[in-house]
């Protein structure tokens, strides 16, 4: 995904239809991409804010863990997300 400096990005997601939760969210990159906030319905949806920084680009990878060892050992990584800022030009 490929966002301007200061965007706000919303994720939804759905637990998979066995029953696993969402655990944790991690930015490879929090200078560049913050996680703002995080929060797990009781039906196992996961709601994330994510923040680009004001005037940085570059690139982060968003992770999101789930709870069952299934995903990778325990706690594996269950969804992934390449996140590229792309400061606007500069004219002159």
């Amino acid at each position: 995904m490929c966002v301007r400096p200061g965007t706000v990005v919303s994720l939804l997601l759905s637990p998979r239809t066995d029953g696993k939760r969402w655990t944790a969210v991690r930015s490879s990159a929090p200078a560049l991409v913050l996680v703002t906030g995080r929060q797990v319905a009781a039906d196992g949806t996961a709601h994330v804010s994510l923040r680009a920084a004001g005037t940085r680009g570059g690139s982060a990878e968003i992770t999101v863990s789930a709870k069952e060892p299934d995903l990778a050992g325990t706690g594996g990584v269950g969804f992934t997300l390449a996140v590229t800022v792309t400061p606007y030009a500069r004219e002159g």
